[in-house]
């Protein structure tokens, strides 16, 4: 009997994992020296500005965009993977605007729960200011993201079939 790390299916995902985890390490330890701002920080400033489910959420899309450019790398399932990645990509752009107009609509709606006076705009304007922040930041990190996953997937998926035809 086979130990399950040296299982086929096992021995990519550790890959995988080491590859993103390894990855992470590392785009965090260079933020952290360009802001000098420690781990925790760092991880408080992104669920301040973005949120946990939009963290979530986004994190989960990108690892599954990233699975499927791994599969279609391995010539595997190559159109299966290509919509996988695909529908993946696209719902990180969905996400993004999901949320931006989230965070408006929630910016909006605190208005009518509010009487605006003199003494009370500058608390509002800057309530809202925050909400609308993380409405338009989904959006700046979330539809870059999708598009870069979207033409590398699929150009690597068309490379990948022009190779099946030559050979």
């Amino acid at each position: 009997m086979r130990a399950w790390h040296k299982l086929p299916f096992m021995q990519m995902s550790l890959e995988f994992g080491y590859w993103v985890g390894g990855s992470l390490i590392i785009l965090l330890a260079a933020f952290s020296f360009f802001t000098q701002m420690s781990l925790m920080d760092i991880l408080g400033y992104v669920e301040q500005l973005f949120g946990l489910t939009f963290t979530l959420l986004f994190s989960s899309l990108v690892m599954l965009s990233a699975w499927a450019i791994l599969k279609i790398y391995q010539d595997k399932q190559v159109e299966v993977w290509t919509e996988v990645g695909l529908q993946a990509a696209n719902g990180i752009s969905t996400l993004a605007l999901t949320f931006t107009l989230l965070g408006i609509s929630l910016g909006i709606g605190s208005l009518s729960n509010q009487t605006l006076t003199p003494e009370s705009v500058q608390g509002i304007i800057s309530q809202l200011t925050s909400q609308f922040s993380m409405a338009f930041m989904t959006t700046v990190i979330g539809l870059p993201t999708a598009t870069f996953f979207r033409a590398w997937i699929g150009i690597l998926s068309v490379k990948r079939q022009n190779n099946e035809q030559t050979s």
